[in-house]
C-alpha cells in the first residue's frame, strides 16, 4: 500500500505562483512515475503533468511553459511549481502514483486526496 499526500495548495492572485508537493511512501519511490491531475468544479479530471523515474516530464498544453514538475527521490517527493497562474487554473490538484513506472491513464494505482488551488482575478 502506498500513501500519497499532496500539500501546498491555497489562494493566490492571478499572475502569482504556488508550489505543490506530493509525498509518497514506499522504498522504491525512485521507480515510480508520478502524475499530476486537476479537477475544476463541474468539469472532468484532466491531466496536468507527469514525471517518470528517469525524470522525463510531459505537460498538458494548457500549462506548458508555466508549470514545472520535478522530483527529489531522497525525500520521496515530487513538486509542481506553478507560475503565472490564471483563474482557469483553479481546481483540486491530485497526485497519482504509478508503481510500475509506466506512463498512461490506466497505470496510476494510488491517488492522493487532493489539494485546492484557487486563483483570483
Amino acid at each position: 500500500q502506498v500513501q500519497v499526500v499532496e500539500s501546498g495548495g491555497g489562494l493566490v492572485q492571478a499572475g502569482g505562483s504556488l508550489r505543490l508537493s506530493c509525498t509518497a511512501s514506499g522504498r522504491t519511490f525512485s521507480h515510480y512515475t508520478i502524475g499530476w491531475f486537476r479537477q475544476a468544479p463541474g468539469k472532468e479530471r484532466e491531466f496536468v503533468a507527469t514525471i517518470t523515474r528517469m525524470s522525463g516530464s510531459t505537460y498538458a498544453d494548457s500549462v506548458k511553459g508555466r508549470f514545472t514538475v520535478s522530483r527529489t527521490n531522497v525525500k520521496n517527493t515530487v513538486y509542481l511549481q506553478m507560475n503565472s497562474l490564471k483563474p482557469e487554473d483553479t481546481a483540486v490538484y491530485y497526485c497519482a502514483v504509478s508503481t510500475s513506472g509506466l506512463v498512461g491513464p490506466a497505470e496510476y494505482d494510488y491517488w492522493g486526496q487532493g489539494t485546492q488551488v484557487t486563483v483570483s482575478s
